[in-house]
């Protein structure tokens, strides 16, 4: 089945009003639709308010030639995909090539021939409408991507959320620490610059850092008092069991949240666990998330610790005390978690108890 051209629009271009008229008839006589301008600056108005499905343009004009007009539509997102037929006089290979240098896809030389100008019109209009079509079709396409993705991603952080929820449920931490740290180490990428992707990802990788705690003995997990070493080095392993968990799959997400799972506890200053990884060896996602951890861990309530406020929390990251010093932090994420240290306030405030299983 053909492409249906009739009634498609097309602006006539000339100064010399028998042409137009000339023009115009032919143009009647095949079923379209048509707007007529006699200068240059006039047809850029003109197609700015018709938006014509392809443009019939003399070349010696005065004012603006044909070439400028040319120029301006096709240099414009807006207009430049609007066909341009030159109807001219000039026969001179220069004026051909000056043509199609400024974007011009067909000529047709004056006098004009009827049936010429209507296989040409006919043809590079059926090109148009085809191209429309076909960009119609893409946007179409484009929108059912975006909402698919959009109800896949959702439906993996749903997935996420309730993994590490049956987690952090056997300690005393519970899901909303899960949903605090997804918006913190969120934010905190963002003030270092990353990207929309990055942040994204890290948002969802994140919430994945302490699922190797279900490999973990609940005497262990809920003990109230310190634990001794043979404990603490099983309570370390956390990190390596959820590496595991997470290994092999293709998902960026899961492929952060095994880094993230493995390093979060690894300092700067080499200081760390499992690995004592020192400097930028530790991952970055990583590196985003343990100074995020440490401070939800400061301002939340535990077996074994009461809660501290916010400037007492982040006073202790930033000068540091018995157990957690400046030094374990990567300085440039130490530095913007500094100063955006108020919206993370503002995150721990909205975000106090898990939302309902």
């Amino acid at each position: 089945m053909g492409i249906n051209t009739d009634g498609a629009k097309i602006l006539v271009v000339d100064d010399d009003m028998r042409n137009r008229m000339l023009l115009k008839r032919l143009l009647t006589d095949e079923g379209y639709n048509h707007e007529e301008a006699k200068d240059g600056a006039s047809a850029i108005s003109k197609v700015r308010s018709y938006m014509p499905d392809l443009i019939l343009l003399d070349v010696m004009m005065p004012g603006m030639s044909g070439f400028e007009v040319a120029q301006h539509l096709k240099s414009d997102t807006a207009t430049a995909d609007i066909p341009i037929i030159m109807v001219t006089a000039l026969e001179d290979q220069a004026s051909r090539e000056r043509g199609l240098a400024v974007g011009v896809e067909e000529f047709i030389s004056k006098p004009v021939k009827p049936n010429e100008i209507q296989i040409r019109v006919r043809n590079l209009l059926r090109l148009k409408l085809a191209m429309d079509m076909v960009k119609e079709n893409n946007n179409t396409l484009e929108q059912e991507v975006r909402r698919r993705t959009k109800e896949l991603v959702g439906s993996f952080e749903d997935g996420i959320y309730v993994l590490m929820r049956a987690a952090e449920y056997r300690d005393d931490e519970g899901g909303a620490h899960v949903r605090r740290i997804s918006y913190y180490t969120k934010t905190l990428a963002a003030a270092l610059g990353k990207d929309q992707f990055f942040c994204n990802t890290i948002a969802l990788a994140s919430m994945l850092h302490d699922v190797g705690k279900v490999g973990v003995a609940d005497h262990i997990i809920q003990k109230s008092s310190a634990l001794d070493a043979s404990e603490w080095k099983k309570m370390q392993m956390h990190t390596v069991i959820g590496a595991k968990i997470l290994s092999g799959s293709n998902s960026p997400y899961i492929r952060m949240g095994k880094i993230i799972a493995l390093y979060h506890h690894e300092c700067w200053d080499g200081s760390g666990y499992p690995q004592g990884l020192q400097g930028e060896k530790t991952p970055l996602p990583a590196r985003i998330m343990k100074i995020c951890d440490v401070y939800d861990a400061l301002r939340s309530q535990r077996h074994h610790k009461e809660a501290f406020d916010h400037t007492t929390a982040v006073d202790i990251i930033r000068y540091g005390d018995d157990r957690i010093k400046p030094a374990h932090f990567d300085p440039r994420v130490h530095a913007a978690f500094l100063q955006i240290a108020n919206e993370l306030e503002e995150i721990f405030a909205n975000i106090k108890t898990a939302d309902p299983l």
